[in-house]
């Protein structure tokens, strides 16, 4: 930038000086060719006052004959401006120097930046040619002091560097400033997934900004969200697993320890012992087997063997099934199917469905209750419906009532022979179907399960 604006004012200065200069070398040429010397000083005198500067007549040889100051005459100018000329072949010719100590240093300022020399001198050179029948006889020239414009030039280079300087300071402390704004929200990020990789699910990142980094902060804490709630719920199901499979364990070991220790018990004593110990297996045999059910469906390796099939056939097996329980503690179950509901689904799946809903009334309604159960076609859906007058299920327990080994009363519960996992099993099936599940209780007033499958015919 610099070196353009001092390259335009050269340019100017130059074709000032070389406008001036020409229009001397016509009547300079004469009077130097005539010999009329005392004539030509006085116009050289003359227009030096007039251009500011000074003016001198060189010979082929570069002597001076003529010094508008009269101070050099006789004296060798051995400057390029003037060799180019005489030697050269030009016409004319213009150069800057720079005078210190007395001595010329020639060359371009501006050819690179350079600090400022107060003791130096700056003269600019203007030559051109004296010719005479198209052959140089001798050179004018005009020598000019730039001082004050290469002042103004070392001063615009100064304010130049210094503007430089502080934009490239702003500039390095704007990008520092953005490359943090910028670079934050993926530190932070960097860091929770290191502290995740470490175990720690909790880690969440502030959502912040717009754009990508927010819905990236956002997805991150979905994401560890998730992860969290699944270990802490795969931390409760081993929990609860591990105390399922326990409790028969424990009971049947003090039923062992009992048989074993005493060789002279009672032989109708010990025969109850053992059917405690062969409904414990059982037990332990049901609970297993969910267990496994549910690891099927989580790990997606369970497939649906879908068939055509009445829903209300499956309804009737299982009523005809559970019909022994519901006697003997003289229950009433009443079947209302309005429609045979034909439907294309994966019937043994459906089968346990309807089963554990049909059980779990049984289970938890008291003698002499009543369960209903009812099906009804809406649309293209068919809707299940399971219902007994039993204790209820408080609001407090709705929302975790299908949550794997989850118990109302679990002493209640141990005790009818539940395994805790029937409900859980029985929402899976169903989400596999495309279909829903429901409950709606009121504490000491029954529960309705209720169960909406789609009707895809095949």
């Amino acid at each position: 930038m610099i070196a353009l604006v001092g390259d335009y004012l050269f340019d100017d200065r130059m074709r000032q000086d070389r406008l001036q200069t020409d229009q001397l070398t016509v009547e300079t040429a004469q009077l130097y060719q005539s010999g009329q010397m005392p004539a030509l000083q006085a116009l050289l005198e003359d227009a030096s006052g007039k251009l500011g500067g000074r003016l001198m007549v060189l010979d082929g040889s570069g002597k001076v004959q003529a010094d508008s100051f009269s101070e050099l005459n006789g004296s060798r100018m051995e400057l390029p401006e003037v060799a180019s000329i005489l030697a050269g072949g030009k016409t004319a010719d213009y150069g800057v120097h720079r005078l210190k100590d007395g001595e010329e240093a020639a060359g371009a300022f501006f050819s690179f930046l350079r600090p400022y020399d107060p003791n130096a001198e700056w003269v600019g050179y203007c030559t051109a040619a004296l010719t005479r029948n198209g052959s140089t006889v001798g050179v004018l020239m005009f020598s000019m002091s730039l001082q004050g414009m290469m002042q103004r030039l070392f001063q615009l280079q100064d304010r130049m560097i210094f503007y430089f300087l502080v934009a490239a300071g702003a500039s390095v402390m704007i990008s520092l400033l953005f490359s943090r704004l910028i670079t934050r929200p993926i530190v932070s990020l960097t860091r929770s997934i290191q502290r995740m990789g470490r175990g720690d699910l909790s880690v969440r990142v502030p959502v912040k900004g717009s754009g990508e980094l927010r819905r990236l902060a956002a997805t991150f804490n979905t994401m560890s969200e998730k992860l969290e709630m699944l270990d802490k719920s795969r931390n409760q199901f081993v929990s609860n697993a591990s105390h399922e499979l326990k409790t028969p364990l424990a009971t049947m070991k003090i039923l062992l320890e009992n048989i074993v220790y005493e060789p002279e018990m009672d032989p109708e004593i010990r025969t109850d012992f053992l059917s405690d110990i062969n409904k414990e297996i059982d037990r332990l045999n049901m609970i297993i087997s969910d267990l496994l059910t549910l690891v099927s469906m989580d790990a997606k390796t369970m497939r649906l063997n879908r068939e055509s099939f009445s829903l209300a056939q499956i309804i009737h097996e299982n009523a005809h099934r559970l019909a022994p329980v519901a006697e003997q503690r003289r229950q009433d179950v009443k079947l209302q199917l309005s429609d045979s509901c034909e439907i294309y689904a994966d019937r043994a799946k459906l089968l346990q469905v309807v089963y554990n809903l049909m059980d779990n009334a049984i289970k938890y309604t008291p003698e002499g209750g009543n369960i209903r159960v009812r099906l009804v076609r809406s649309g293209r859906d068919a809707i299940l419906s399971v219902s007994d007058n039993g204790p209820g299920i408080p609001k407090g327990d709705q929302a975790h009532i299908f949550d794997r080994f989850y118990r109302v009363d679990k002493a209640r519960a141990r005790n009818a022979g539940g395994t805790g996992l029937g409900l859980a099993i029985v929402h899976q099936m169903v989400l596999m179907h495309g279909g829903s599940v429901a409950v709606d209780s009121e504490e000491g007033h029954g529960a309705t399960f209720t169960i909406e499958l789609p009707i895809h015919q095949g």
